[in-house]
């Protein structure tokens, strides 16, 4: 494992260095390894060369000092036997002289080194014997040490000296390998910084062309290349930069046609809902005492046939709206129960009029959403769950769930949809082909296919997600998750109020002569004393007869002339300042759902109603702005 970790060092580091650095280390590791081997071989040669002369020189020392010392040990001349150690000892390089009796008495001893140095000798002994009798008996022995101290002192001066010629030539092999290094990568060097200013520059990059091997080959192939690129690169801007033009062409008129597209819309949603608002008022007033079953009946297929159209301008205008980013998210905390009674109010007579059953549980959570949105989307739901559902009715109920989560559910006992196409009915246009299944006169009540997409894509815009679960002939679950918030102690909730208009007084304002004469025929028959006017002269004429200002003044938000229901309002506030009237109630109807145009409203806080208005939603929020206009005063 060692090694192998060792290994992979070796060649991390190996892939870390430059070319210039790889051939210098190849140039100077054969030099360093030669000269290594040479210092090491001589060294040692050198060891072995002191050791023999010093071997010898004591050899011969201690022949020498043995042949003078054998007379003195016959005749035990101790003073003579120290006379010739200490001569001995004298000599060059002898450290030790020591000469022993046959049985091994010292009889004469000379040293003259230090203890360390003695340690660092070469130790010769030799028997002495009788020179007329050669083969006798030994007399003695004589004991020579020669110090190798001088020589190893030469021999680290030779090594240092060595150690320095190989620092000197190893410093002369790096350069000239350093110098070549450079040169035999210098063409490579340039390769690299053309490879790099590749594409980069007007013109095709061209390296020098240094010589004629490999490299030089190299060179003239990048050249070939570089040229080929440049001439394909010019080329690619060339077809980038009309695709891009083509791109941009083809993208301002899709955005022209969106905007355009947007518009149309919007203004058809406008024009026409002024004539479906008076069809509402007219059908409506239509139903007033009247008491034939059969008139009854066609007047409530006209009711439905309003309700239908207004549903498909209305999913329309929300595509629209959607598509173009015009859609402005304001979230907000409020009780849900509030929107779960617009969808009862919205809907409840719709359920009747079909045999259904609407029902809609109560609910004391609170939630942080867009109301708007999320109204719309629980009116898409409920909607699209009563156009396909033939018999028994539709619930919508709030759960809590963990996390400080609130799940809306819209269930329904309607025909289902079939697991092939719930993926697919949150697209838009999309609709299940099983009208043989669907309820049996339910025409007007079909959509485009809009109401599931425009439903998911406000809930992603209010951060939810709509999930679907259904089974064929047994319904469908439509489900959203809404973040709860803690309930608001002092936040003015809606109550039940009497929907008792009789007697109120009643300023209509419209440029649409069908519209008055409708809400006009409406609103009398419901007890109300009604007077109407086109524009804001008009309607200063026409309550020229009542001393005291109107209870409620009902005004269009688009009149002649691009006047304004808002300046009518103005007028009327400053004619009635004047007289000391006390305030009157006010009431904006429009079919106007662009936001910028709606903003002035929105800043004025003055209640809004979008054409067209049933009859229901009419009273009702005749009866809440007149209620909060007698709170206030």
């Amino acid at each position: 494992m060692t090694d192998m970790g060792s290994g992979n060092f070796a060649v991390r580091l190996w892939r870390r260095t430059s070319l210039m650095q790889r051939l210098g280390f190849v140039a100077l590791v054969p030099t360093l390894v030669t000269a290594v081997l040479l210092v090491t071989t001589l060294t040692r040669h050198q060891l072995a060369t002191l050791r023999v002369m010093a071997q010898d020189t004591a050899n011969a020392i201690a022949i020498q000092a043995a042949a003078v010392s054998a007379e003195p040990l016959r005749q035990s001349q101790r003073r003579e036997l120290a006379r010739i150690a200490q001569a001995t000892g004298e000599l060059p390089h002898v450290a030790w002289v020591q000469i022993r009796s046959v049985d091994g008495e010292i009889l004469a001893d000379h040293h003259d080194a230090q203890p360390d140095d003695t340690a660092r000798g070469l130790t010769v002994i030799r028997e002495v014997t009788d020179p007329r009798r050669p083969l006798g008996p030994s007399l003695g022995s004589v004991m020579v040490r020669v110090s190798l101290a001088d020589a190893i002192a030469a021999q680290r001066s030779s090594l240092h000296n060595a150690l320095i010629t190989l620092a000197i030539s190893l410093l002369v092999a790096g350069i000239i390998g350093w110098q070549v290094a450079r040169w035999l990568s210098a063409p490579l060097r340039r390769l690299v910084t053309a490879v790099q200013q590749l594409g980069h520059g007007d013109a095709p990059v061209v390296v020098e062309i240094t010589d004629r091997t490999e490299i030089g080959q190299l060179q003239r192939g990048f050249n070939a290349a570089s040229a080929a690129l440049f001439d394909m690169h010019r080329d690619m801007e060339r077809e980038i930069d009309q695709a891009t033009r083509a791109l941009a062409d083809k993208n301002a008129a899709l955005e022209a046609a969106s905007i355009a597209k947007a518009r149309f819309l919007a203004a058809a949603s406008h024009d026409l809902r002024q004539p479906l608002y008076a069809l509402t008022l007219f059908s409506s007033a239509l139903a007033v005492d009247e008491d034939d079953v059969v008139r009854l009946d066609r007047i409530a297929h006209i009711q439905e046939c309003v309700q239908a159209l207004d549903h498909l301008f209305s999913e329309l205008l929300d595509l629209s709206r959607l598509e173009t980013g015009t859609m402005d998210v304001e979230m907000s905390e409020f009780p849900l129960d509030q929107v779960f009674d617009e969808v009862s109010r919205n809907f409840r007579m719709i359920a009747e009029q079909h045999d259904l059953r609407l029902v809609i549980r109560t609910t004391d959570v609170w939630v942080r959403s867009d109301r708007t949105m999320l109204g719309r989307i629980l009116n898409n739901l409920v909607s699209n769950a009563l156009r396909y559902t033939p018999e028994g009715g539709v619930l919508v109920a709030a759960r809590r769930r963990p996390g400080k989560q609130v799940r809306v559910d819209v269930w329904d006992t309607g025909i289902g949809i079939a697991a092939e196409h719930q993926a697919r009915v949150f697209d838009e246009f999309y609709r299940v082909e099983n009208h043989c299944e669907a309820p049996p006169g339910d025409g007007p009540r079909r959509g485009l296919g809009l109401g599931l997409s425009t439903v998911q894509r406000l809930a992603e815009l209010i951060g939810s997600d709509v999930q679907l679960h259904s089974r064929p002939h047994r319904g469908s679950v439509f489900s959203f998750v809404l973040p709860e918030v803690a309930p608001q102690p002092h936040a003015d909730l809606l109550v039940d109020m009497p929907l008792d208009v009789s007697g109120m007084r009643v300023l209509v304002v419209d440029d649409e002569p069908a519209i008055l004469s409708g809400i006009r025929y409406l609103l009398r028959s419901w007890g109300c004393e009604v007077v109407t006017a086109e524009d804001g002269a008009q309607a200063l004429e026409a309550v020229e007869n009542w001393r005291t200002a109107p209870d409620l003044v009902i005004s269009d938000l688009h009149l002649r002339e691009g006047e304004s229901g808002l300046e009518v309002l103005a007028l009327l506030d400053a004619y009635y300042k004047r007289e000391g009237s006390r305030p009157f109630a006010r009431l904006l109807i429009t079919g106007e759902t662009r936001r910028d145009r709606l903003q002035p409203i929105l800043t004025a806080n003055i209640p809004l109603l979008y054409k067209p208005v049933s009859p229901a939603q009419l009273r009702e929020s005749l009866m809440a702005v007149w209620a909060s206009i007698r709170e206030g005063t």
